[in-house]
């Protein structure tokens, strides 16, 4: 505040003083609570006595400040008085509230009056409230002006630059201080032109803060509670005793408050202050201080009471919501606190009050408490405990499941694997489409359309667009999903304590009215979090973290009984070790098949056939069997499994296997042969190892290579010329596969071995195969290995 540190609780809390609004009542005031207050004495209609040691309040001065301040206002004046510093005697603080209207300025100077004859300043809070006994932030309803206290340095400056960029002010009112080198400390006050109410209350405050921090004033003005100094009353501080004068009168000046907010947003910082001020950090003592430091009423130290007491509460409330202290013990801190360093103490009812009433506004700004050690786990007495009998008896209908069958329950959670360009996404798309349609997906259905947020972090926004617009599905299926599934760009985050109040916040905001049903998390990779050890995700403790404390904790605030899905890689099984136990596949710690209620893998069992093998594992219900699925014009579906080879399947196998050996066989040799410095054309392989390593005649290796070819595991170079080979007469030219390295001149050491070896360079394909026409065509990037969709070498 202007010239005094305030405890604004002291005004909320206070016993009722006489209501100016009932001159003739007696007073309830209590001797403890008013400095020789006597209603008789001084409210009376006897005139003023003349101090002949200084000034008197000025009642034209108080008429004049409040209407500038609360002419357009209605309700309840917040009035407050406390003997000022200096004065060699202490005195508890008085307040009365007084209805905004025309009797309000004759009031005023009485009070003015009896609190000069006692050494007390007289302050308002420039907005009215509701009811009398309100005082705090959340109380004012109106507020018609802006206002900046200057204080420090070369206030002249200051208020030459603020009507430079903001205009000539309503109203300057000298507070009664003077700076170090003489200068007299000011109100600077600008009149709106009519009163604001609810959010723009807040806007207001805003820009008091955004002032004070462009010309280095009293950030404390951000708060709307903050009480100043009346115009028209009296000065009294440090023996020096002067009338707290208006200056400069503008009555006639408004304005509008869109308007006033431009000028300010375009104001540049005055010299000698930051030109990017932090509007936030502001003169607050650090916690640290005020944890350690008695504070006493009445404004007698560095801080208030209030002050101290809400940074305190603040601080443990912070300890709490982020899980670092249980509940119970962040309100053993606060009643530490309040019994070691307030002076006198508050009581436990107003400790109670102001910590519950910082906590609501905490979680209302921060998203709900995402750790709490006291609710991580049930305390023994509430563990849910059911007899057998209890169990057979209950005949209550079962849940609905979120989709049927049981392949998502509510609060379930379902693991979707599969290796790299499987197609996982793709199908996962697709599936989240339809559940958000409404409509049924390879025998997975919805009970009605299902609210979705897809939190992906692998595809950027304009590729993630792209992918949606592909989605071969009918018009109507997306027309009824477009505001169901709600999805991210490519995040660069982590699913940590942040991350969380961010998507808690995200989801909150995409479905504002109804709960969601189902989170999605693609890929668990990119967003895991391992806790404060640092744990991958190959560490069962760490992913044991992330599912209990990041996953579970945000799925229970956001919606209990909501879904969620998790995408995540699988790690290279042979063929056999896959259909023996195809969820072994799953990437890092086995904690997680333990944990899932829903495990989908979806893999290629032949990598010559596109088709793919859903595989199902459910806890949850009873089993399902493994569904294979298929891509037929752009569109997922189900292939009936009569279509598998079941007539000498053994003996398929067996041609498959051949297949896939001789395809390593040739891609090792073209490796191997690269790394010798020797390149070969299509037909000087086929000529070259015809009969060799078992790959059978020259025929049959173009044939071959040229499957190879058509899948993207080979590609072809036109000019050899970097390699010492010259342009190839060949239509395809040199074959080229993935990694293929060649020899150069020159060795390099290894400076950790000293071992000696060769240099190699890399080997680019220019050009491929076009997998649907058969045509050659230009490789865009030869950094970048692409693969027709769906294979993998």
């Amino acid at each position: 505040m202007t010239d005094e540190p305030v405890d604004p609780a002291d005004l909320q809390d206070a016993p009722k003083g006489p209501s100016a609004n009932a001159d003739d009542r007696k007073s309830e005031q209590t001797p403890e609570n008013l400095v020789h207050f006597n209603p008789w004495r001084d409210f009376n209609d006897a005139p003023s006595q003349v101090d002949a040691f200084g000034d008197d309040p000025d009642p034209q001065l108080i008429t004049a400040f409040l209407d500038m301040v609360f002419g357009y206002c209605e309700g309840l004046v917040p009035i407050r008085s406390f003997i000022d510093k200096g004065q060699g005697y202490n005195g508890r603080p008085h307040n009365i509230w007084v209805e905004a209207n025309e009797a309000l300025p004759d009031k005023m100077a009485t009070f003015a009056h009896w609190a000069s004859r006692e050494g007390a300043a007289v302050y308002v809070i420039p907005g009215t409230v509701a009811a009398a006994g309100q005082a705090g932030a959340d109380h004012v309803v109106q507020m018609q002006t802006v206002v900046v206290d200057l204080d420090t340095g070369d206030i002249a400056a200051k208020r030459a630059h603020l009507e430079k960029h903001l205009g000539l002010p309503t109203m300057v009112v000298e507070s009664g201080g003077i700076t170090l080198d003489g200068q007299h400390k000011c109100h600077v006050w600008w009149k709106l032109s009519e009163p604001v109410e609810a959010s723009d209350i807040a806007r207001v405050c805003r820009l008091r803060g955004d002032i004070a921090a462009k010309v280095g004033g009293d950030m404390h003005f951000r708060s709307a509670h903050q009480p100043i100094r009346v115009a028209g009353s009296v000065y009294y501080k440090n023996s020096l005793k002067t009338l707290v004068r208006i200056v400069e009168p503008n009555a006639q000046i408004e304005f509008h408050l869109d308007e006033f907010a431009q000028a300010v947003s375009e104001m540049p910082p005055a010299p000698g202050i930051s030109l990017q001020p932090n509007f936030t950090a502001y003169d607050k003592p650090d916690v640290g201080d005020v944890l350690v430091t008695p504070v006493r009423e009445g404004a007698q130290d560095d801080w208030s009471r209030f002050e101290g007491a809400s940074a305190a509460i603040g601080h443990f409330i912070r300890m709490v919501h982020e899980g670092r202290m249980s509940k119970d013990e962040g309100w053993e801190g606060i009643c530490g606190y309040n019994a070691a360093m307030l002076r006198p103490q508050w009581s436990v009812e107003r400790l109670a009050r102001e910590s519950e009433r910082l906590w609501n506004r905490h979680v209302e700004r921060h998203g709900p408490p995402l750790i709490r050690l006291d609710s991580a786990a049930p305390a023994p007495n509430e563990m849910p405990v059911f007899t057998l009998g209890a169990l057979i008896d209950d005949d209550s209908p079962m849940p609905q499941d979120i989709i049927a069958p049981r392949v998502l329950t509510p609060g379930g959670l379902l693991v979707l694997g599969g290796a790299p360009k499987v197609g996982k996404s793709d199908l996962l798309i697709s599936l989240l489409v339809h559940m958000a349609a409404g409509e049924p997906f390879l025998g997975f259905a919805p009970p009605r359309p299902l609210r979705i947020f897809y939190l992906q972090a692998e595809i950027q926004y304009h590729y993630l667009r792209e992918r949606m617009k592909q989605i071969a599905l009918p018009s109507a299926l997306l027309l009824k999903a477009r505001d169901n599934l709600v999805a991210t760009p490519k995040l660069k985050m982590l699913l940590d304590t942040e991350g969380s109040l961010r998507v808690a916040e995200a989801i909150r905001r995409a479905f504002p009215t109804e709960p969601v049903d189902i989170i999605c998390i693609d890929p668990i990779r990119n967003l895991f979090d391992g806790g404060p050890d640092g744990g991958g995700e190959n560490d069962n403790d760490a992913m044991m973290f992330f599912l209990n404390d990041r996953v579970e904790v945000l799925r229970d605030h956001i919606n209990p009984d909501c879904g969620v899905i998790l995408v995540h890689h699988t790690k290279k099984l042979s063929k056999q070790q896959i259909k023996d136990d195809p969820f072994l596949a799953l990437s890092g710690a086995s904690a997680l098949r333990g944990f899932y209620t829903t495990g989908l893998i979806l893999h290629r069992p032949d990598e010559d056939s596109s088709q793919r093998r859903l595989e199902i594992e459910l806890r949850n219900g009873p089993a399902l069997d493994a569904k294979l699925v298929d891509k037929v014009n752009g569109e997922w579906v189900e292939i009936n499994p009569m279509n598998e080879r079941l007539v000498r399947a053994e003996v398929g196998g067996k041609f498959d296997a051949e297949r896939v050996r001789k395809q390593d066989v040739i891609l090792g040799l073209l490796l191997d042969e690269a790394a010798r410095g020797r390149l070969y054309t299509i037909n000087q392989f086929a000529e070259t190892f015809e009969n060799a390593a078992g790959l059978g005649g020259k025929d049959a290796i173009r044939n071959r290579i040229g499957v190879q070819a058509t899948k993207g595991f080979i590609k072809f170079l036109r000019d050899g010329s970097p390699y010492g080979l010259g342009a190839s007469r060949s239509r395809f030219g040199f074959l080229c596969v993935e990694g293929m390295v060649f020899p150069v001149e020159g060795e390099e050491v290894d400076p950790d071995t000293g071992e000696v070896s060769p240099i190699s360079i890399p080997v680019l394909p220019t050009h491929y195969k076009s997998a649907q026409t058969g045509a050659l065509l230009e490789v865009e990037n030869p950094l970048v290995w692409v693969y027709p969709d769906g294979e993998r070498p």
